[in-house]
């Protein structure tokens, strides 16, 4: 139990040092092509009506994460086997590639890099890869203001989150999480294809993403004191608009980094060429401008740093007293 907690601590610092390399294959990318082939599968298998589309999705749901959270208990068992400290090796590895801290900072000073130069295009193109909403039409405030919400909400489902699950029982249950969640952002959409087949996997990350999303949140209003932000702002803001999205537990995070950097973010936005209109979260003290990325990319990294300290000061206080 202390080998697994010491690899959760450096499967952290190698994905702030390392990140997600390109040459390297991700295996979340596996669990990708295992929720598209069971979706072409268990379409075939199951009726083309409301009921036979949810339970196709109750099945997806649980092949998925009992396959994923299996392979991954299978590997670290048999690495075990063969060598305790191959297992440790195998399980730093597997949360290092988990985590997405380094990874969503490069890609967003992507996007701050290219506005920087002028350059509108390049810094649409960026975003456009780390968004899901339409970024044709955006300007460069537009630009700024989906990149600055990325970091926010992904500060929970990419980094606080799977930590909080890799602190309670490691790679395995890290993996089923992520599975979950890569599974929603497959086929967890409100639309004609997925209103029915994905409602299983969204509603079951809603519920794994519930406590998450908060403890993200007031971590990060933590974190922004620490920083040097405003604190009290960031938690006003917070209690205020954290029940804003129609998604239980995605505007928490983006609230309380509103707060902190005193602008207004959300709104408005065009999804697959359809407007949903949305409200707005914190105030419009000032205007949003390029360095908010860099600022929220702070504020990412410290409440990373903060719920990595927390999360594995509970759980060896709960080892101790056990």
């Amino acid at each position: 139990m202390e080998l697994s907690m010491l690899a959760v601590g450096l499967g952290f610092l190698l994905d702030l040092l390392v990140g997600d390399p390109h040459w390297l294959y991700h295996p979340i990318r596996l669990v990708g092509h295992l929720i598209s082939g069971l979706e072409a599968l268990l379409r075939r298998m199951f009726p083309k009506t409301e009921k036979g589309e949810l339970a196709a999705g109750v099945c997806l749901l649980v092949l998925t994460a009992g396959i994923t959270a299996g392979a991954s208990w299978g590997l670290l068992f048999l690495a075990g086997l063969w060598n305790p400290y191959a297992r440790f090796a195998l399980e730093t590895m597997m949360c290092c590639q988990l985590l997405a801290t380094k990874s969503l900072k490069d890609e967003t000073m992507k996007v701050y890099t290219a506005l920087n130069a002028g350059d509108v295009e390049g810094a649409r193109r960026a975003v456009s890869m780390v968004v899901g909403r339409d970024t044709a039409a955006l300007d460069d405030i537009g630009i700024t203001k989906a990149a600055v919400e990325t970091v926010a909400e992904n500060t929970s489902d990419g980094v606080t989150a799977p930590l909080l699950f890799l602190a309670i029982g490691g790679a395995t249950l890290g993996f089923f999480y992520k599975a979950v969640n890569t599974m929603d952002s497959m086929v967890g959409y409100k639309n004609e294809r997925y209103l029915y087949f994905g409602r299983a996997a969204a509603k079951f990350d809603d519920v794994l993403n519930y406590i998450p999303a908060r403890l993200s949140a007031v971590l990060m209003v933590c974190a922004g004191g620490l920083l040097g932000m405003d604190a009290k702002n960031a938690w006003r803001i917070y209690v205020r608009d954290r029940y804003q999205h129609s998604s239980p537990n995605s505007a928490h995070t983006e609230a309380a980094a509103a707060g902190a950097l005193h602008i207004q973010l959300a709104g408005n936005a065009y999804y697959f060429g359809k407007l949903y209109e949305k409200p707005t979260l914190g105030d419009a003290d000032r205007p949003v401008e390029y360095e908010d990325i860099r600022r929220a990319n702070r504020l990412l990294y410290g409440t990373a740093v903060l719920a990595l300290v927390v999360f594995l000061a509970v759980k060896g206080v709960v080892l101790w007293i056990m």
